[in-house]
């Protein structure tokens, strides 16, 4: 078995990398000749931990497969000291395959006990939003414009290694601890991604929340409320997305949404339709209670889809009942609106509550539509 280690000094590019990178914690990365840990083998751990003011690297390499316990054995040692383990897609791959390794082994393993990050699995819930090519390690490096010397990936190393444990060359363990390398101490600067989950997960300061004139594409006139946000942790590229009538845009420490916004009438639908008579000349319902002043031919059994009041003013969309009272154009209609009034628009604890539900709309809608 072959032990690396390096000391490096620590400088953090991001808050984040700061808050969550802590002597207490320990990023780590496995590589191995296949998927499956009972037909396949464990040849290189790369750990990266924080000492002050300086990051630790170390590798633990299996110069052959008879010696994947041994690294196994160094590195469940090493990672006694820590209470929290950073990795990427760590708890889809890395942890269940040592797990079942130290099964093989017999070896006491307590990686329940652990607090994970996983930076994965972190920002799978907004890869529409950043609209990644895909979410490999590398990619989602290029993104954030790391540079990296490796230019394989873990699949293309499997050979190499194989290579490597019959006739040993030093060129190909450089390029299998590299790789490694590469990897664990780039997820260091990753963390700086999570910096879109946290946005959106409500990590913010509200700025401002107006009324705006736009002309739309069509020339026309119309209204959209413009939300500004001041962000807890920068994002470290700008992105935009768009769904329906929101168009949400983030950049540095700033974020911005707008919601086009109705203006006009739209209908209140009383939930008891039953209790309730529609007046077609008038397009609206009645209690039954005043129904006495209403003529028997000028009105009909109210049903669920005429039951309703009309109002007039300016609405903002929301995609449950956040506001109250809410209104839609038609009753089948699943977008709901409420009125945009000078009370939501000063009441911190209203307006922030409309933000923190936009965002998880956002996050949650996959699919993007066209206003």
């Amino acid at each position: 078995m072959k032990t690396i280690h390096k000391e490096i000094p620590f400088q953090p590019h991001h808050i984040l990398t700061q808050e969550m990178f802590t002597d207490n914690s320990l990023f780590f990365d496995i590589e191995t000749t296949g998927f499956s840990p009972a037909h396949t083998s464990l040849y290189l751990i790369g750990c990266v931990r924080r000492s002050g003011s300086y990051i630790c690297i170390d590798q633990f390499f299996a110069e052959q497969p008879a010696e994947e316990k041994l690294i196994l054995v160094t590195f469940l040692e090493l990672l006694k000291a820590c209470d929290t383990i950073i990795t990427f897609n760590g708890i889809g791959f890395d942890i269940p395959y040592l797990k079942a390794k130290c099964d093989t082994y017999a070896l006491k393993q307590r990686f329940a006990d652990y607090t994970y990050i996983d930076i994965f699995k972190s920002i799978s819930s907004i890869k529409h939003i950043l609209k990644l090519q895909n979410f490999k390690q590398k990619s989602i490096e290029t993104f954030l414009g790391i540079d990296r010397r490796d230019l394989y990936s873990g699949g293309e190393l499997i050979h190499i290694y194989h290579s490597y444990t019959k006739d040993p060359e030093e060129e190909l363990l450089e390029l299998l601890l590299l790789h490694n390398y590469e990897d664990v101490l780039g997820m260091i600067d990753l963390l700086e991604i999570l910096s879109y989950v946290h946005l959106m997960n409500g990590r913010f300061q509200k700025s401002s929340c107006e009324v705006c004139d736009l002309t739309t594409y069509e020339g026309a006139a119309a209204k959209e409320l413009q939300i500004t946000l001041h962000l807890e942790f920068p994002v470290p590229r700008r992105i935009s997305y768009a769904c329906g009538p929101l168009y949400l845009s983030a950049h540095q420490d700033t974020c911005r949404i707008t919601a086009r916004l109705a203006e006009g009438e739209l209908k209140y639908f009383f939930d008891n339709y039953r209790d309730y008579y529609y007046l077609p000349e008038e397009d609206m319902a009645v209690h039954k209670s005043v129904s006495s002043y209403v003529d028997k031919e000028h009105r009909e059994q109210a049903r669920a889809c005429t039951c309703y009041s009309r109002h007039a003013g300016l609405f903002a969309p929301q995609y449950e009942e956040i506001i109250t009272p809410s209104f839609k154009q038609e009753y089948k209609d699943k977008t709901l609106y409420f009125e945009v009034t000078e009370k939501f628009l000063s009441e911190q604890e209203l307006s922030e509550a409309y933000i923190r539900h936009l965002l998880s709309y956002l996050k949650t809608t996959k699919k993007r539509v066209s206003p």
